[in-house]
């Protein structure tokens, strides 16, 4: 008896639809991971400086950008399920066309078109990872996002491993194979995820009510942390902080680490306790952490501090993401592509205004003030109730 148990109970907890919608996650997150150790090859290949090379960033951020809207847009009219096979489809050309490109225009050709995929990828996954929630009535936002993360820290660690051994022919050929290989496996699993019938659908325009800007504006302060501590932990440590080159990269890692693991347990914990005291006890632990790490005496206090920040930060992006696809009366993919846009253009931008704040004051009372966003969502936590499977479509 309890040898056939386990198998029904495994298939139940991870039916082909939810193992297909995190093994999109898990590529996208692969994809951009093997991105990162490309990039000082890239530069060097095409001859540029850093500020051209800021440039091309910026222009795989503006792709982002403009793509996530017009994903949402034809999400609403056709549903996830077609047009993240698309997106998928376009992940390894677009993949070649940037690491590949033999001249300026075309890389920035192919930052914006890569930049554009990524994020529409983005938007399209999330959405269907709603429809599972939805079909499947039970929480699995976080333990996709835990895929992404994975996804990262493989693509980053086998990324460079194969660019050192074997140069970055031998990188795009795994790529592009992961890419085709992982798609066929999912193809038929993929879940279909009705689109409204034409005398049902509605004119798409930009929502009027307010709850979908709200979430949106909690993504946006939930993310401007995070990106934050992406892009200037490790100087804080090795800067402020006397720590040496291998011991200030540690902060980052530390935060990643305790986000990855967060993300893998964060759905039954927003199963038993509900989406908006999660949101609210994630919030503090999160505010808690970026006070610790920036008033941190030394870098081992700083460490444990942004390691505390990503516990609590894990689940608050994905939760808003599945309040937005869960709002009465919007398409999914308009209300997670609104969230996502706001989102992410904090984690985008954000840094940048930070790096000049912090050049007058220093980096630590940046991260001390910081966690006033975090006290601003956990007093907005109580419109993600939506998030909530028992009270999606109320």
């Amino acid at each position: 008896m309890s040898d056939t148990s386990l198998p029904r109970a495994a298939s139940a907890a991870m039916p082909p639809r939810r193992i297909a919608v995190s093994m999109a996650f898990l590529l996208n997150g692969y994809v951009v991971g093997n991105w990162a150790p490309r990039i000082p090859g890239f530069k060097a290949g095409l001859g540029i400086d850093e500020a051209m090379l800021g440039l091309l960033i910026l222009a795989f951020g503006v792709g982002s950008l403009v793509m996530m809207p017009l994903v949402g847009a034809a999400i609403a009219r056709d549903g996830s399920q077609r047009v993240l096979r698309a997106l998928t489809l376009c992940l390894a050309p677009c993949w070649l066309l940037i690491t590949l490109a033999p001249a300026l225009p075309v890389a920035f050709a192919g930052a914006f078109l890569f930049g554009g995929v990524i994020g529409g990828m983005d938007v399209a996954m999330n959405s269907n990872a709603v429809s599972v929630e939805r079909s499947m009535r039970r929480a699995i936002m976080s333990s996709c996002h835990g895929f992404w993360s994975l996804g990262g820290l493989i693509g980053s660690a086998t990324g460079g491993l194969l660019l050192g051994r074997l140069g970055g022919t031998a990188q795009s050929v795994v790529i592009v194979v992961a890419c085709l290989a992982l798609l066929a496996l999912t193809w038929g699993a993929i879940l279909h995820d009705r689109a409204p019938a034409q005398e049902e659908r509605q004119p798409l325009r930009l929502p009027r009510q307010a709850l979908p800007w709200i979430l949106g504006a909690m993504a946006l302060f939930c993310m401007i942390p995070e990106g934050s501590v992406l892009d200037w932990s490790a100087l804080y440590l090795r800067s402020e902080l006397g720590a040496s080159v291998e011991v200030s990269g540690l902060a980052f890692a530390a935060f990643s680490a305790t986000m990855a693991v967060m993300r893998f347990t964060g759905d039954p914990i927003r199963d038993r306790f509900g989406a908006v005291r999660t949101f609210r006890i994630s919030a503090l632990i999160a505010a808690a952490g970026l006070v610790t790490a920036g008033f941190a005496p030394a870098a081992p206090v700083a460490i444990l501090g942004f390691a505390a920040a990503g516990l609590g930060i894990a689940n608050l992006v994905p939760i808003a993401f599945s309040a937005a696809g869960n709002l009465p009366g919007l398409p999914p993919g308009v209300g997670i592509s609104l969230v996502t846009f706001l989102g992410y253009s904090g984690m985008l931008f954000a840094p940048s205004l930070i790096g000049f704040v912090a050049a007058h004051v220093g980096l630590g009372p940046v991260f001390a003030t910081l966690p006033l966003l975090y006290l601003a969502v956990f007093g907005l936590a109580h419109h993600a109730r939506s998030a909530d499977m028992g009270d999606a479509g109320h």
